[in-house]
């Protein structure tokens, strides 16, 4: 259904990509963490835009005021670990919606170059007929997004699909356009490659250790 890609226009979204990027300020693991939560919020304001809105009347000390709110029935879906900070500010918006979690890893071979993408948990709503926000801070190949969709749809099938990264590299929008076609893509920002062990270039690193640590 389309790609958005944030960075196109100047705004403060993208001082905040910026900030996530630089390593001299990735050492302060509470400010990464922000700017992920701060880049959700940006984001699920765009992407706000963009569904089904009704007219209700609100009652107030000296009258009633129209207004067209929310109509739409949004489920925020997470795969873990490092989009639980860019989820929250989703959250913070659509404070109203329904959550789901999915967990997608890594899972290297003995060269530790080559890998598999395996789902191991997920935790979700029903989707029929709802709006359906998956949030992942890095797309690199777009493989993890396309299983932890697939696992999803276990819960039904939504009727409006949105992708939202911070970063994405050429070649997952390439495949998630491809793969997931019912799909709009909001992307912070695009990079063009990805390295042998298909990291986002020049993208800003591994998100999840920097937001909560390294891992074993």
């Amino acid at each position: 259904m389309g790609v958005i890609n944030l960075s196109e226009n100047n705004s403060l979204l993208n001082t905040f990509v910026a900030e996530l990027r630089d390593i001299h300020v990735q050492n302060d693991k509470l400010r990464f963490r922000r700017n992920l939560e701060r880049i959700g919020e940006v984001m699920a304001y765009e992407i706000s835009k963009e569904l089904d809105y009704g007219k209700i009347d609100t009652e107030t000390h000296l009258g009633f005021s129209s207004s067209f709110c929310l109509s739409d029935s949004v489920v925020l879906g997470t795969i873990l670990r490092a989009g639980i900070g860019f989820h929250h500010g989703f959250l913070n918006y659509f404070d109203k919606a329904e959550n789901a979690f999915v967990s997608a890893y890594r899972k290297y071979k003995e060269n530790h170059q080559d890998f598999q993408v395996h789902i191991e948990y997920i935790a979700s709503p029903r989707l029929d007929g709802k709006t359906l926000i998956i949030t992942d801070p890095m797309l690199a190949t777009g493989e993890s997004m396309f299983l932890a969709y697939k696992a999803l749809l276990t819960k039904g099938i939504p009727a409006k699909l949105h992708i939202a990264t911070v970063i994405a590299s050429k070649q997952a929008i390439d495949f998630c356009e491809e793969n997931i076609p019912e799909a709009t893509i909001w992307a912070g920002a695009i990079d063009p490659g990805l390295d042998e062990h298909a990291y986002i270039v020049p993208g800003l690193g591994d998100a999840g250790d920097l937001a909560y640590g390294e891992k074993v």
